[in-house]
């Protein structure tokens, strides 16, 4: 690797130009090679004592400029989103790679981060594990995804922003590593640390072109209210959300689901193990369809003749057995009542004035994210809209609408973009037939980082031992 390689960000002036490299499905790009980016400094060794820790909280704090922060997790191997290393980079003070595990204490790092801006790369993965280790941006956030998708850039993974704006090509081979691992391989440390080498730089290029384009306030308004989220809140029946469930039709099974779930989750919290790796969702499902009236007739289910499902076979027959037991009375309902409205499609039929409302609000709505050039998502909530006009306030003025937008959760920017949208369609009183447009949240797609999962709901079927 090179010692020192020209990692240098184009001038705000070249931004255009730079826009150009890489662009996915550009034929006339395709023969283009895009250089790799490399670590102007090296690769820093890993933290994992305190006196190295105190260097980089002094280097830190000597620093100046806003901080590039990012975080690995263990999804799909370990139980919950704990951070297993922690990425920092500033100006003045270089990267450091710090083993979160290592240190029962990092309230002189979440001191030093705490008083300057971060910038983080779909921010609303990291921030719970960050907030978990005691590390909280006090000062805000950029986050560069999110800015993506409010210039309206077709895809907004930091690979793909690194080289539609920088010119370099990001290797993104060890993303769903297990960064539990110990000691971690040099070239997972390397991955992790190109990970801020250039977020500064990227930020600083997406900051001029949100004020060119004239969202600057908008963006402020939306770090804002990823900083301001409170954490998200424990899920009602999680064993709801278990993959298949749309194949149990009948409350018995659902028992079953149940009492798996449950069972599989004491285990995996036990071990530190991703649930889905002590027994896979499609074993769940089966049971639930086959009712196993004993261990024996459970072990003969192909799902739970794998070793990671023998393991603890005498558990599952027990919970299983425990189901069949129920009397129906205490059988789980096939669904929750919901909070919100029903689905869009059943609209027709239960309010037709409702369902001419939204088709009007989805057509507006999308002819204004067009013409703003961003995903129609991000210029409101399908749920706000959705709430908002299927129970709209009484009586529908401007205040009151705007009212229940804001309680909603949409920011100012979002609010007076949308709110005539509101009015208008709110005004229709007779069922009246618009012609249909794409619904809300039907924009072209845009590439975005996949949401992180709660700790309690099982990752993708794997099983071991």
């Amino acid at each position: 690797m090179t010692s020192s390689p020209d990692n240098s960000a184009p001038e705000p002036g070249d931004v255009e130009i730079a826009a150009g490299v890489g662009s996915a499905g550009d034929a006339d790009d395709a023969a283009l090679v895009i250089p790799p980016l490399l670590l102007a400094d090296g690769l820093p060794p890993l933290i994992d004592e305190p006196g190295p820790l105190a260097e980089a909280v002094t280097a830190l704090r000597d620093g100046h400029g806003p901080i590039a922060v990012d975080a690995e997790r263990a999804s799909g191997y370990r139980y919950g989103q704990r951070a297993y290393l922690v990425q920092l980079r500033r100006s003045g003070a270089g990267t450091m790679l710090i083993d979160p595990t290592a240190f029962d204490d990092l309230r002189s790092l979440a001191a030093v981060l705490g008083e300057s801006e971060w910038v983080l790369h779909a921010a609303n993965q990291d921030l719970p594990c960050l907030a978990e280790i005691g590390l909280i941006p006090h000062a805000g956030v950029f986050d560069t995804e999110l800015a993506g998708r409010l210039l309206g850039l077709p895809r907004v993974g930091l690979a793909a922003l690194m080289e539609r704006q920088l010119g370099f090509s990001l290797a993104k081979e060890h993303s769903a590593a297990d960064w539990s691992t110990r000691p971690l391989p040099e070239a997972w440390l390397h991955y992790a640390a190109l990970d801020v080498e250039l977020l500064v730089e990227l930020r600083d290029i997406l900051d001029e072109l949100l004020v060119v384009a004239g969202k600057r306030e908008w963006a402020s308004e939306e770090f804002a209210a990823i900083v301001a989220a409170p954490p998200a809140r424990p899920r009602t029946d999680p064993w709801r959300r278990t993959s298949g469930m749309h194949r149990v039709r009948n409350p018995r099974g659902l028992a079953i689901v149940r009492g798996l779930w449950y069972s599989r989750d004491e285990i995996a919290q036990t071990r530190d193990i991703s649930p889905g790796r002590i027994l896979a969702d499609a074993a769940i499902i089966e049971a639930s369809l086959a009712l196993p009236s004993d261990i024996d007739a459970l072990q003969a289910l192909g799902a739970f003749r794998h070793r990671g499902a023998k393991r603890h076979i005498a558990t599952w027959s027990r919970s299983v057995s425990a189901a069949l037991a129920l009397p129906a009375s205490e059988l789980p309902p096939l669904s929750l009542p919901g909070d919100g409205p029903p689905p869009p499609r059943v609209w027709a039929d239960r309010d037709p004035v409702a369902a001419a409302r939204l088709r009007k609000a989805r057509a507006d709505l999308n002819g204004v994210a067009a013409s703003s050039d961003l995903p129609v998502e991000n210029l409101i909530s399908p749920d706000a809209v959705r709430r908002v006009i299927w129970k709209p306030p009484t009586p529908t003025t401007a205040e009151a609408v705007a009212a229940d937008l804001v309680r909603l959760g949409a920011r100012p920017w979002q609010i007076e973009l949308t709110l005539p949208i509101f009015l208008e369609a709110l005004a229709i009183t007779e069922p009246v037939d618009i012609e249909a447009e794409p619904g809300l949240g039907e924009s072209p797609p845009t590439e975005v980082s996949p949401p992180m999962s709660p700790p309690a709901s099982p990752p993708p079927d794997a099983t071991s031992d």
